[in-house]
Formats: structure tokens, C-alpha cells, sequence
């Protein structure tokens, strides 16, 4: 089979594995009634699915100078079926942690192994196969609220009777394994690449690219600290905050995310045409703008046009992001120094949400926290404007020796 069809399984794979990390921000409400719980309690499930997306990034990059990224990719379908398939039938709130962080696992060791993959696939043109590949995964992020929103409302029928927030992550389960086994068949009659071949050596590849990596953390750790924050409270923050109704929250929730869309597909491609650091450090700073214009906003309209605004800046950073380190690292280095890098700002963005439910039980206000936030991220990104303009910020990675 071709290239192109392997790619099209991967992109079905991070549809599903995307999902599971998103699907919590929807279900945050039901599971607080569901297990009698507060915002700290979700705020917790939600980090979990990012903690557990971070956690195994760096293990996985070792592991990928001893297997082959298709083994890995498979892994992770595995684990994906099985975690959603305990968080389903979760008894307790600690079971579901279990499960949310299982399913967070899946998602860090499929990311690992899936974008270099894509990468070495199509190496004439790395940014526009990351665009493509980020949009199938914000697929899931565009369909999660509304999909969640049908199941809630009961307007499809569990055949077995389960609760609403149950049959969403029992289909989750099913279509995992449906996935991993297209994935396996097809990766077996396709010509993978060699190109990782060499990257043999975890530290050694952080050890000389630690430039890179530093700078790769640096540009998206603190924003997606800000909007892990954001986002996964993003119904809440507009019905407490904003008056909203819950169904309009969660339509604003699904435009957010669908402006992501086609801003993966277009930045993947200006990726491939502009400096990166330039760029990259322009995408942050209008996402901190962004967010102040959010809470600025008041009225179905105006809060609509700034989550769109919101969706598609903040969509934009991560092809951009993927585009310099992937398409910037030496073959040899390629997958092990990006899972350093990835592992670190994952961990980085994953304790956002707990963030703001913790002091939202302190007793912040949904406003205060997002304007301070977005300040803070505006010194942040002029602190790197200035070291770029310096010279000290690396524009790729550096030859392996």
C-alpha cells in the first residue's frame, strides 16, 4: 500500500486518541452530579488526561531507539481500548482518575511515535503533512461537544441502559480497537521509512540539541499552561462568568475548536514559508490578546467572535511548533530529542486545569484568573522577543556528529 494510505490510518488513530483527552472537557458538569464532586475533583480528572498524555513522552522516546514507531503507534491503540474501556464502567471517581489517566498514556506514546512518523513520511513538505495530521486530531476537538451534547440529551438510546457519560467512553473503546486494527493491516503492507534508523541514543540527542528543546519548551509550555486552564473550564467560565446558557457554552466550546481546523491545515503550511521563531512568537502573543478580548466580551456575539478568534490562534501554535523542532532535528536526533521536549512542556500544560479549579475553590473569579493569566503570558512572550532579537534563541537544531 501507499504512504498515503498509512497516512490516512494515522490520521484516524489521532482523531480518536485526541479525543480522549478532550472529551472531559464536556463531560466535566454530568461527572461532578454523576460522583458528587467539585470543580477541584473535575478539575483533577481533566489534568489527568494531560498528566497522563505528558508522563510517558520521554520513556516512549527511549523506547523508540529500541522498536519501531508502528509498534509503538499500535501500542498505544492498545492501551487507548483498554483505558476507555475501565473509565466507562468506573464505579468511583478513583476509577475513573484510573481510567482518564490511562487514557491520557495512550495519547502521549501515540503523539511520540505518530509525528515523527508522519514527519519522516513526507519530508519534502513537513509542515503541510503535521497540518493535516493536527486536523484530523481537532476533528475530535470540533465533534467532542456537540457528540457529548447529543449522547446528554438523550437523543441517542444506550441499548444497554448505561448512563449518557458511560456510553460516550464505551464508544470511545470500541472505536479504538476498530482503529488499531485497520492500523495494523495497513502498516503491514506499507514501505515505512529509515530515516529514525540511526536515532539510537535518548540522551545523546538531548545532550546536543538541548538548545532547541529549551527554546521548543519555552515557546508553547507557558501558553498551553494558559489555555489547558482555559479550555477545559470553557463551559463553565461562560455560563458562571458570561450567563450563558449550557447549550449555548458548549456551542462556543465547538467553535473555539472548529476554528482550529483549518488553522492547522493553513499554518502547517506557512510554517513551511516563514522563519519559525518569528512566527511562533507572533502566534503567542496574539493568543494572550486574545484571551484578554475574551474577557472583555460580553453577548452571545462578541463571546463568539473571540472564541473563534481564541480557536484559531492557539490551533495555529501547534503545527508551528511541530514544524520547527520535526522538520529542524537531524534524522538521528529527530524522535528523541522531541520527546524530551514534548515530555517537559507537556507537563508543563497538563497542571493548568487543576490550576484554575484549585483557586476557583480559593475563591478567584473566572476573570480575574484569565486576565492574569494572559499579562503574565504578555511579559512572558516580550522576555523571548528580546533574547530572539538577541541571537539566543536557535532558529533549528544543530548537526548530529
Amino acid at each position: 500500500m501507499s504512504r498515503r494510505s498509512l497516512f490516512a490510518a494515522l490520521c484516524a488513530t489521532v482523531f480518536l486518541v485526541n479525543l480522549a483527552r478532550i472529551v472531559f472537557a464536556p463531560l466535566l458538569e454530568p461527572l461532578k452530579t454523576a460522583f458528587g464532586v467539585g470543580d477541584g475533583a473535575v478539575g483533577l480528572l481533566a489534568t489527568l488526561a494531560w498528566v497522563g498524555s505528558a508522563l510517558p513522552r520521554i520513556p516512549v522516546g527511549y523506547l523508540l531507539t529500541r522498536v519501531s514507531r508502528r509498534t509503538v503507534v499500535l501500542g498505544a491503540g492498545v492501551l487507548l481500548t483498554g483505558a476507555a474501556g475501565v473509565a466507562s464502567v468506573a464505579p468511583t471517581i478513583g476509577w475513573l482518575y484510573a481510567g482518564t489517566f490511562g487514557m491520557g498514556l495512550a495519547s502521549g506514546a501515540y503523539f511520540i511515535a505518530g509525528n515523527p512518523l508522519v514527519s519522516e513520511l513526507f519530508p519534502d513538505r513537513v509542515g503541510a503533512a503535521l497540518g493535516v495530521h493536527g486536523g484530523a486530531s481537532q476533528v475530535a476537538s470540533v465533534l467532542a461537544a456537540p457528540l457529548v451534547g447529543v449522547v446528554l440529551a438523550g437523543v441517542v438510546a444506550d441499548p444497554l441502559g448505561w448512563a449518557p457519560w458511560r456510553t460516550v467512553l464505551r464508544a470511545i473503546a470500541l472505536a479504538a480497537a476498530a482503529s488499531t486494527v485497520v492500523l495494523w493491516w495497513v502498516s503491514r503492507r506499507t514501505d515505512l521509512p529509515e530515516a529514525g534508523a540511526a536515532d539510537r541514543d535518548l540522551l545523546g540527542a538531548a545532550r546536543r540539541q538541548w538548545r532547541i528543546v529549551l527554546a521548543g519548551v519555552a515557546f508553547i509550555g507557558a501558553t498551553g499552561f494558559v489555555y489547558n486552564g482555559v479550555f477545559n473550564f470553557y463551559v463553565t467560565y461562560l455560563v458562571q462568568a458570561k450567563g450563558l446558557g449550557a447549550p449555548a457554552a458548549r456551542n462556543l466550546l465547538t467553535l473555539l475548536f472548529l476554528a482550529g481546523l483549518p488553522a492547522f491545515v493553513v499554518s502547517g503550511r506557512l510554517a513551511d514559508r516563514l522563519p519559525n521563531v518569528p512566527y511562533v512568537l507572533a502566534i503567542g502573543g496574539a493568543f494572550a490578546g486574545c484571551l484578554l478580548a475574551l474577557t472583555a466580551a460580553s453577548g452571545l456575539a462578541a463571546l463568539a467572535v473571540a472564541s473563534a478568534a481564541m480557536g484559531w490562534v492557539i490551533h495555529s501554535l501547534f503545527p508551528a511548533m511541530d514544524t520547527y523542532l520535526l522538520d529542524g532535528l537531524p534524522d538521528e536526533h529527530r524522535a528523541s530529542a522531541y520527546a524530551v521536549y514534548s515530555g517537559t512542556m507537556m507537563l508543563i500544560q497538563a497542571s493548568g486545569s487543576v490550576t484554575v479549579g484549585t483557586l476557583r475553590e480559593a475563591g478567584y473569579g473566572f476573570e480575574t484568573l484569565y486576565a492574569t493569566f494572559a499579562g503574565g503570558l504578555v511579559v512572558f512572550v516580550l522576555v523571548l522577543v528580546a533574547l530572539y532579537l538577541d541571537g539566543r534563541l536557535p532558529a533549528a537544531g544543530v548537526p548530529a556528529r
